[in-house]
């Protein structure tokens, strides 16, 4: 028999929305006094209003006001309020119903079309526990839900959906990335206010941030399903990273308790804040927060090194274009770019991460770097006036698709050496989907209002270029095997062990020397493994010229030699199969292209025999706060 629902006042302080308590069900909003405002009840799935109930006589504190209503089975209702003559929803709400299906028009001039919804039951989560994957140790993999898997070739049982997601995490974990980074998956308006005929496709606007995107899920229960994905990944050991765009009105408390919900409800791991830059600085300094990555622009990050604390957690990350600009522009093959260069290969602070990509999701892929020097924006249906001019890029001699060999060896070799200057470098390396596998976008920078296989993760090129995912695959289990490349700091140019060696240093033609010169498109890199309990060294050597070039290899200690572990052209040994180099102290690498050479102990040197110091007990490192006779190189700093 069904029970009369019955109102009362509330008058205790709680969390906003719509939240089970004992005795009923209780409402909570914020309201101006001068507002008239009613709680709506309506029959589920349907638009027919049940009941309305006054909320005007219901203040709590301050803004704050609450209705309990008793006997509501939430099975059978969903709500929203009147606030004035309009009807809105609740910004609390934990589910939004009336835009399950992506891209579908919704009529809602009268507010009754979307409704809130409820979400009580309790998830098993059975043994799931945050994974604390500190960031040097993290490869991040930026996703679409639905167009990750929207294409057909994605071979899911659910494409376009949470679920898709979690039908792949087996993939992503064998490619080597163990965290995602999951482009706007809360609940959000596809129609743009703007341009109401247009598809908003990316989801950076203002949404309903406690609710996940209804349409991203295959049944009617997008809150179990994401659940589901989230579990699955971090099954797989995958942390789970969401993107928040907070509009410049949000206000520090519902962007804090936003956070805080998706934490604790929906285990997330960490969250990108695009939009409102002094709001993300406030979240930062949130004692609550702490424990949880937070990445942005401008997080108040020197602050956050000189307020550094023991223990400390480094759960804040910058998030910019910084290394993507520079590194594009030594690829690309530009005058003056080395002191750029290994700026943002060294860059790595204590007090903070920091995010490295090359291609993002607001730009051209890695395959469209590479094939385009100008965007192709035309489907936009803004006279390709939309997406950045400036891509800093090159199509390696021809505009677009091509069936010319050299060109495509080339642009081959080109996003090889743009996966080696990524996944070498310091700091968290981010990898937008399908570029392990040369997923294109046409040529188009900015398909934010495009639902159609120019925004959808080509997987048809995952077969396609198989070679091409197992080199990405390799250099990354390559990263993870040499501590070296992934510390928790910022590499030194001085030797602080006394071993002979610094932990990085820069070479060219001649070893210990470098020239910054704008002309210069080349320099080696030495890694000594030793400043991370290795017995061996990695030498890069970065040849983005259009012409061969020689570099010296600097001497090894005794009972050592070099071997070829990496060259963009070839591809990556396995390990214990790299051939030895038997160049003597030359190494001649052709044009655009990057070699790896790894130095270790010969196999038939024992090891008590090795050591970190030639003849002399020492060698010139290029650091005079070390040898007086030698200087720092132009540019660099310890």
């Amino acid at each position: 028999m069904k029970r009369e629902i019955i109102e009362e006042a509330c008058g205790t302080i709680g969390r906003l929305g719509a939240v089970k308590e004992q005795g009923g069900i209780v409402f909570r909003v914020t309201l101006d006094e001068a507002e008239d405002a009613y709680l709506v009840l309506y029959k589920k799935g349907t638009d027919e209003i049940t009941g309305e109930f006054p909320l005007k006589d219901k203040r709590v504190m301050g803004k704050l006001y609450g209705i309990k209503l008793r006997n509501l089975d939430a099975r059978r209702y969903e709500y929203n309020y009147r606030i004035g003559k309009k009807i809105v929803q609740d910004p609390y709400a934990v589910i939004v119903r009336g835009r399950d299906k992506f891209g579908k028009a919704v009529s809602n001039e009268d507010g009754h079309q979307i409704r809130c919804g409820f979400a009580f039951h309790t998830y098993n989560w059975k043994d799931d526990a945050p994974l604390g994957i500190p960031y040097e140790d993290a490869v991040m993999y930026c996703l679409h839900v639905r167009g990750f898997t929207m294409q057909p070739g994605s071979k899911v049982r659910h494409r376009g959906t949470f679920c898709g997601v979690a039908e792949k995490a087996g993939y992503l974990k064998e490619l080597g990335i163990n965290q995602v980074l999951l482009m706007p998956a809360y609940e959000f308006s596809e129609t743009m206010e703007c341009h109401p005929e247009k598809l908003n496709f990316w989801g950076y606007v203002k949404g309903s941030y406690f609710a996940p995107k209804a349409s991203y899920a295959a049944g009617h229960s997008p809150v179990d399903e994401m659940k589901d994905m989230v579990y699955e990944l971090h099954r797989q050991g995958i942390e789970v990273l969401m993107d928040f765009y907070f509009t410049q009105d949000m206000d520090f408390r519902t962007a804090a308790d936003c956070l805080i919900y998706w934490t604790r409800e929906y285990h997330i791991d960490g969250f990108h804040i695009v939009g409102n830059d002094g709001l993300a600085k406030m979240l930062a300094k949130d004692p609550l927060l702490a424990g949880i990555k937070l990445l942005g622009e401008h997080f108040p990050l020197e602050e956050a090194r000189r307020d550094k604390k023991t223990p400390f957690i480094r759960n804040l990350g910058e998030y910019n274009t910084g290394f993507m600009e520079d590194m594009r522009g030594l690829l690309k093959g530009d005058e003056g770019q080395l002191e750029a260069f290994t700026y943002r290969l060294r860059r790595n602070p204590e007090a903070f991460g920091v995010i490295n990509y090359i291609a993002g999701h607001d730009g051209f892929t890695m395959m469209d770097l590479v094939s385009y020097s100008e965007k192709h924006n035309e489907e936009n249906g803004e006279q390709n006036h939309d997406g950045p001019d400036r891509n800093i890029s090159w199509n390696c001699g021809e505009e677009g698709p091509t069936r010319k060999k050299k060109i495509l060896e080339l642009r081959n070799r080109q996003i090889r050496n743009a996966f080696l200057m990524l996944l070498l470098a310091g700091g968290t390396p981010l990898i937008q989907a399908g570029d392990e596998f040369g997923n294109s976008q046409k040529g188009n920078n900015n398909p934010y209002c495009l639902d159609n296989e120019v925004s959808w993760t080509d997987w048809r090129a995952a077969k396609k270029n198989e070679a091409l995912t197992g080199f990405v695959r390799n250099v990354i289990a390559f990263r993870k095997r040499h501590k070296i490349l992934h510390m928790p700091r910022e590499l030194k140019l001085i030797d602080t062990l006394f071993c002979g060696y610094p932990e990085i240093s820069y070479h060219s033609n001649r070893a210990w020397y470098v020239e910054f010169e704008s002309y210069n498109r080349e320099i080696g890199i030495l890694y000594c493994g030793e400043y991370a309990g290795e017995e061996e060294f990695i030498y890069v050597a970065y040849n983005l010229h259009w012409k061969e070039n020689e570099f010296a290899l600097p001497n090894l200690p005794d009972g050592m030699g070099w071997y070829v572990a990496i060259d963009s052209a070839c591809g990556v040994y396995q390990e214990g199969e790299e051939p030895v180099y038997t160049g003597d102290r030359i190494l001649t690498v052709p044009a655009r292209t990057v070699k790896v050479l790894i130095g270790r102990g010969k196999e038939n040197v024992k090891k008590d025999n090795r050591t970190f110091c030639n003849d002399n007990k020492t060698q010139n490192t290029g650091d005079e706060r070390v040898f007086s006779h030698r200087a720092l190189p132009s540019g660099a700093s310890s």
